[in-house]
């Protein structure tokens, strides 16, 4: 596949805001037809991470909670961030969401893919798995999560997902995502 060249050219970039999870940037630029313009992008310094644990029974657990930024609750496979840069790999942040959300540990990874999130204002990258060959530990949200967990049928929870009870983003694609193999 051949190469694509960026016709876009950046001619001055700032920092507006930056915290320890995002920061967020004005760019003046020249866009592809070479006129002045402005974008605003968001970075994510953590890669996202989201989790569909299956168990022996073919069941999944999703996590429930408050979405601060919604201002309403949200249905949610377990999901979390990954500190790239602190070395921590994307299936340890995996193990680490897992257990810390729903207290399961699971013996068997596999990836399903990577996928950008919201691609026109940020460039917020995220890693899917599936977690099998489950067992129960104890669960130790952080303090801004107070979580419920359910546990139902994987096939109820793509349902779910299909018909809009789901709507975290992340969670709908890493659903969907599940090659029909997986749903036993």
């Amino acid at each position: 596949m051949e190469k694509e060249i960026n016709p876009w050219k950046t001619i001055n970039k700032e920092t507006v805001y930056e915290n320890a999870w995002i920061k967020v940037e004005h760019h003046e630029v020249l866009n592809p037809a070479g006129n002045p313009g402005i974008y605003g992008k968001v970075h994510f310094k953590n890669t996202a991470i989201s989790i569909v644990p299956i168990d022996s029974e073919g069941f999944t657990y999703l996590v429930g909670q408050y979405r601060y930024t919604l201002n309403s609750y949200s249905w949610e496979v377990p999901e979390g961030g990954c500190s790239i840069e602190s070395g921590e790999s994307t299936l340890e942040a995996a193990k680490r969401e897992l257990l810390e959300e729903t207290g399961l540990k699971a013996s068997e990874w596999t990836k399903l893919g990577e996928v950008y999130l919201s691609n026109s204002v940020s460039d917020e990258k995220a890693i899917m798995y599936i977690a099998k060959n489950l067992s129960q530990q104890q669960a130790c949200p952080e303090e801004t999560e107070q979580l419920k967990i359910r546990r139902i049928p994987l096939n109820e929870a793509i349902e779910m997902a299909k018909n809009g009870e789901i709507t975290d983003a992340l969670s709908v694609l890493t659903l969907l995502k599940i090659p029909a193999l997986h749903l036993l």
